[in-house]
């Protein structure tokens, strides 16, 4: 077993280690306890820096020569400071790669001006990806369709059929009802910014699989960043999880305002289910209400 730190050490170990999460680190090696390192993260310093400790911005893990791999699952982004962890860790400290900013969750903000080459240099950065091992049932990677200055963003779980087809986002049956969804708003397609956790079709359209959402969302996470939306709408219980960081059951994370990454996220059901159970279309428009008033949109006129 680790030696038990103290909680002001624990916790700032805690912090550190959902940062590189947020980063998109998966994997971690661990070393003994070094009392003095461990007095050394609870004061904010850098640790031990030494060539010892290798970064690849290949695979965004840290990797050590010599020490046994200690694997934490990870479901996603954010987790509520009050939440349960959603990852199993030992006591153990891992030193960082470098100091911590003070808000790492703060992203400087891109002039709208820059936003759109922003989201080029992303597409450039996955290129013809080969992370994981969806590309090789890919037609097309379905990067994102929008405004790249958009107040209001919808994220869905992957691409279908139709996508992989065209290299689009939501333009099949499901898109269409989603194009009416957003027209009820007030909105034009063209005003929005739509994406999914993943970028590739996944076989048979199932749910992608752990190593598949964690190799794609931190690029999914810099589109955020880039775009800064006022209001994030998670369609379906896939994109919900992996944008909150935790499995909920979709009645429990409707009808609520949950914040990440300086947005307004709102989760409801994803259009392909709705076309399965249009009973669930007023539910639906529910959500879609508050999300107008996260916006300042008139709502309509109640009958």
């Amino acid at each position: 077993m680790a030696q038990s730190l103290d909680p002001t050490t624990r916790e700032a170990l805690l912090t550190r280690v959902r940062f590189y999460r947020d980063l998109g680190l998966t994997e971690f090696y661990r070393r003994p306890v070094d009392p003095a390192l461990a007095a050394q993260f609870a004061a904010g310093g850098q640790g031990l820096a030494s060539e010892n400790w290798k970064y690849s911005d290949q695979d965004q893990t840290l990797r050590t020569p010599s020490f046994p791999l200690l694997s934490a699952e990870r479901v996603g982004d954010h987790e509520p400071a009050s939440a349960p962890h959603a990852y199993p860790l030992e006591d153990q400290p891992i030193p960082p790669r470098k100091p911590f900013p003070a808000a790492p969750e703060i992203v400087a903000a891109i002039p709208a001006a820059d936003r759109a080459a922003a989201l080029q240099l992303i597409r450039d950065e996955i290129g013809d990806c080969t992370r994981c091992a969806l590309h090789k049932g890919r037609n097309k990677l379905v990067f994102g369709d929008g405004s790249p200055t958009a107040r209001l963003m919808f994220v869905g779980e992957g691409p279908g059929a139709d996508e992989d087809a065209q290299g689009l986002p939501f333009v099949g049956k499901a898109g269409q009802l989603l194009n009416n969804m957003i027209a009820a708003m007030g909105l034009r397609r063209e005003e929005v910014y739509i994406a999914n956790v993943v970028k590739c079709r996944p076989p048979g359209n199932r749910v992608p699989e752990q190593e598949e959402g964690a190799t794609c969302t931190p690029f999914l996470f810099r589109q955020i960043d880039v775009i800064r939306p006022q209001v994030l709408v998670a369609l379906g219980a896939t994109a919900a999880t992996w944008l909150l960081g935790a499995r909920q059951p979709l009645a429990g994370l409707r009808g609520r305002v949950h914040a990440f990454r300086g947005a307004q996220l709102i989760v409801t059901y994803h259009p392909a289910y709705l076309l399965r159970d249009p009973r669930q279309k007023k539910e639906a428009w529910a959500d879609l209400q508050i999300a107008m008033r996260e916006l300042g949109l008139k709502l309509p006129a109640k009958a």
